[in-house]
């Protein structure tokens, strides 16, 4: 009789407390900044209400609030619809079930996809189009190879120089008007149409270039980077955030500190 007062906890349930904790942390990332936050706190102030009222026997009430609860999962689907696709996206595109990440990971094979990576004519690349104040957007990819927006523009597979940079965002290119996507040291495609950042705390005076490298980078593991073709100022974008007005030196320190 004294040992069912104690509550039987094993490892299993510690695995179960921590994957939970996981999901929650990942669906905060998701929704953090955007107006889905606030809906996401009221879901979570009715189910503890609901289970406090459970708990209080309180039927009425409880059957109400369970009601609603089981007809929400729906209302959540359509609700959320926007923030399901990006954790959907952000699970495919995360590299974690890549056979040569998983290699890279355990056995220490091969480096990184973006070992190698021609810094040089990036940097040289960026400050010409700074110095000329020529937009461009360059996203550079470490696990996933975003073959899904790289499939929105025209495959190029060139090599990396600053000269071909310069050139597809030349203002009287056909391909100037996009991104380009870098994979595996070599130019994967250009004129590609990303996913806007959904952020609302986001700056509004920020144009549709700086947008779209802080929403590349929410839902996927790469980096982007901007010329701002107003003030030529270079922007780095990683997770969803952006950092403006870097200089030539610091995108080179945070390039070899991000894809090393």
């Amino acid at each position: 009789m004294i040992n069912t007062l104690f509550i039987q906890f094993t490892w299993l349930d510690a695995i179960d407390i921590l994957l939970v904790a996981v999901l929650l942390y990942q669906l905060y990332r998701l929704v953090k900044g955007t107006a889905a936050i606030n809906i996401v706190l009221g879901i979570i102030s009715i189910f503890l209400i609901w289970k406090i009222v459970e708990a209080l026997k309180m039927e009425l009430l409880s059957e109400i609030l369970g009601k609603f609860i089981g007809v929400g999962v729906i209302a959540i689907i359509i609700v959320f619809q926007q923030e399901i696709r990006r954790f959907l996206l952000y699970v495919g595109t995360s590299g974690f079930f890549d056979t040569n990440v998983l290699n890279k990971k355990i056995f220490n094979w091969n480096m990184g996809k973006s070992s190698g990576l021609d810094l040089a004519a990036i940097a040289k690349a960026c400050k010409n189009m700074a110095d000329s104040k020529t937009g461009a957007i360059i996203v550079i990819t470490t696990k996933s190879d975003l073959n899904f927006y790289a499939n929105t523009g025209d495959a190029i597979d060139a090599k990396i120089t600053s000269k071909m940079i310069e050139s597809i965002f030349y203002k009287n290119s056909p391909l100037h008007d996009g991104a380009i996507i870098i994979t595996d040291n070599r130019i994967k495609a250009a004129r590609c149409v990303l996913p806007v950042t959904e952020n609302t705390d986001f700056p509004s005076h920020l144009g549709m270039r700086h947008r779209a490298a802080a929403g590349i980078t929410e839902g996927t593991d790469c980096i982007a980077i901007s010329v701002s073709e107003q003030t030529g100022e270079i922007s780095f974008a990683k997770d969803g955030k952006l950092q403006m007005n870097v200089s030539l030196e610091m995108l080179r320190e945070v390039l070899e500190t991000t894809l090393k």
